[in-house]
């Protein structure tokens, strides 16, 4: 480690092995973590306007992006990512086991035969608002209910700080948001990630669903501008970026 704490690597390595260790090594060594993960286009999409998602970005990302599951202790995704990828979740590209599965659903809208509601194996915590009724029957899911907030126009949602302090509570203190945009973007504009990863592909899709919905700024120097890294996956480009 240099001495401003950044992760150097040398010495005989090829150079995408050195990138590996660098991307991951830091997030290895650390006790907890919260890191959004989105995969968009050019033009800053993550789906169409009907939500077909598969796959925005390639498989060198898409490794990344289990490579990451298998460092976490959990996996937070939205209502709307389950409804309409319909995930898994688990680690299957690479090594490692899997996280537990978090689905957050303060309305209730998920269905009962989505994958991370029946697969036998591994746990799910589905969080929904206080007047939501259970709607999995398989036993390794714990459901578990969550004050809620809603606006104007919105639908109601958890306070992010609130989800991060049940996690912890479960000795859940690493922990991967990987969507959807709504998702991701409401713990970005909580302040409540300390890294967010933003996997860029050469696609442009020309409308779509936007990767971040966030507050508006009237200058641009009220916007979000961080120390990042820069890395290739493939022919996309990986933005990681440090929020701690």
């Amino acid at each position: 480690m240099a001495g401003d704490g950044t992760w150097q690597v040398s010495g005989s390595i090829a150079p995408d092995a050195a990138d590996l260790l660098r991307l991951f090594i830091p997030l290895q060594r650390t006790p907890s973590f919260v890191v959004g993960q989105i995969g968009q286009s050019l033009d800053g999409r993550i789906a169409t306007l009907e939500g077909h998602s598969h796959y925005v970005t390639g498989p060198a990302d898409i490794v990344r992006l289990h490579r990451l599951r298998a460092l976490a202790d959990a996996v937070v995704v939205g209502a709307t990512t389950v409804e309409l990828d319909d995930p898994q979740l688990t680690v299957r590209q690479a090594t490692g086991h899997d996280p537990v599965r978090v689905v957050l659903d303060p309305g209730g809208r998920v269905s009962a035969d989505r994958v991370v509601l029946t697969r036998a194996s591994g746990t799910t915590l589905l969080l929904t608002g206080p007047d939501v009724s259970p709607t999995a029957a398989n036993t390794e899911v714990e459901h578990l209910t969550l004050a809620t907030t809603t606006t104007e126009g919105h639908r109601p949602r958890f306070a992010p700080d609130a989800v991060l302090q049940v996690l912890a509570s479960r000795g859940l203190h690493k922990v991967l948001v990987e969507g959807g945009g709504v998702t991701v973007s409401q713990f970005l504009a909580a302040g409540a990630l300390t890294r967010l990863h933003v996997a860029v592909a050469a696609l442009i899709i020309g409308s779509g669903r936007p990767a971040f919905t966030l507050p508006p700024v009237a200058r641009l120097d009220e916007a979000l501008r961080v120390p990042t890294r820069v890395f290739r996956l493939g022919d996309d480009v990986l933005f990681d970026l440090d929020l701690s």
